[in-house]
């Protein structure tokens, strides 16, 4: 039986990386492009170590997706079953400062993907969305037929990426894709050896706990204490990263079902967990003590956010199977081995 070939963008960086693992055990071929902007390659070196018997599956290509004739050039030689779409940018506070950036790279990469895709008869695709796509929903649990609102740039790039697959959808029925709207992405693979890795300040509850316990930080900043929740913290739905890139392969399967138009999936545990309920639960497995800075709240915060996970479960037989407990056991594993990500501490100054 002849491998599949999947192309998968942006398979370098956190949720990338351990789908294309996924992929790999999963019999798929794997073909990595990256630009390596947020990312590093020594992700992909240590995925092709984890896949073992399957590694040599797998192939890396350093390409900006905007540059087209780089493109062209892989679909040229290599006949891609589907795409899985993760590449872009994805720190909420920079695109507020940086917009045209985020539209430029978010944007046009994913125009530029799509042209190449069609020209090449490939027109099976799955997105990488995220619940940004909802604003500040009003009630939870966030359906996938809540009404769309994007509150930043980068949730706008996510929002009018959806919208530019549902007309590509209407204009051609031979296309087949599948936007995934994830929740809050958390932990690490359980061998500790891949993770998340982000430059610079994190934007995500996570990362900034973990580098607190390995002490790159001195102080967690809590922001809003005072929200109508068991304790005061904001609530959200953590989902462990190795049940999401399992997602990915779900709906790569359903792919292949002739009923599929453009259809939109939540992937989230359907669980809201509070920061302070998080942050115990990562103490606990680290056996650190987080320091703790109280804030008030940031503009624009949501109060509780949680999926839905009803229609992944019934159309994608997918359903989160890690809690809080393996999250942040997988992230202090991952933490504690690789304290400053994939580079060496002086290479991070």
């Amino acid at each position: 039986m002849e491998q599949k070939s999947i192309l998968v963008t942006g398979g370098a960086g956190y949720i990338g990386s351990h789908t294309v693992l996924q992929l790999l055990l999963g019999g798929y071929r794997a073909v990595i492009v990256d630009n390596l902007d947020n990312s590093s390659q020594i992700a992909v070196e240590r995925v092709q170590k984890l896949a073992g018997e399957y590694g040599p599956n797998l192939s890396f290509h350093q390409i900006d997706l905007r540059d087209k004739p780089a493109l062209e050039q892989l679909f040229v030689t290599t006949k891609f079953e589907a795409v899985i779409h993760f590449a872009g940018l994805k720190a909420v506070g920079e695109s507020v400062q940086k917009p045209l950036m985020y539209y430029d790279n978010n944007l046009i990469g994913t125009i530029v993907l799509l042209e190449v895709m069609a020209a090449h008869g490939c027109k099976k695709l799955v997105f990488s969305s995220s619940a940004t796509v909802y604003g500040w929903p009003k009630e939870v649990p966030c359906t996938e037929e809540f009404p769309l609102s994007a509150t930043n740039p980068y949730g706008r790039t996510k929002l009018f990426i959806e919208e530019i697959c549902r007309d590509i959808y209407q204009s051609d029925s031979e296309w087949k894709i599948i936007l995934l709207r994830y929740f809050n992405p958390v932990g690490a693979h359980p061998s500790g050896d891949i993770g998340e890795d982000p430059r610079g300040i994190p934007n995500n509850l996570m990362p900034f706990v973990q580098q607190v316990a390995v002490g790159r930080r001195p102080a967690l900043t809590v922001f809003g204490t005072d929200y109508s929740t068991a304790d005061g913290t904001g609530v959200r739905d953590y989902i462990h990263v190795v049940d999401l890139a399992d997602g990915h392969i779900s709906a790569l399967n359903k792919l292949s079902d002739p009923s599929v138009g453009c259809e939109v999936y939540n992937l989230g545990t359907g669980k809201g967990t509070s920061v302070l309920e998080m942050v115990a639960a990562f103490e606990k497995a680290s056996g650190k003590k987080i320091p703790l800075v109280l804030a008030g709240r940031r503009p624009g915060d949501a109060e509780v956010v949680y999926a839905s996970t009803d229609k992944a479960a019934h159309e994608l037989t997918w359903k989160a199977k890690y809690g809080i407990d393996e999250m942040c056991r997988d992230q202090w594993n991952w933490a504690s081995k690789n304290p400053y990500g994939y580079e060496s501490p002086d290479s991070t100054a």
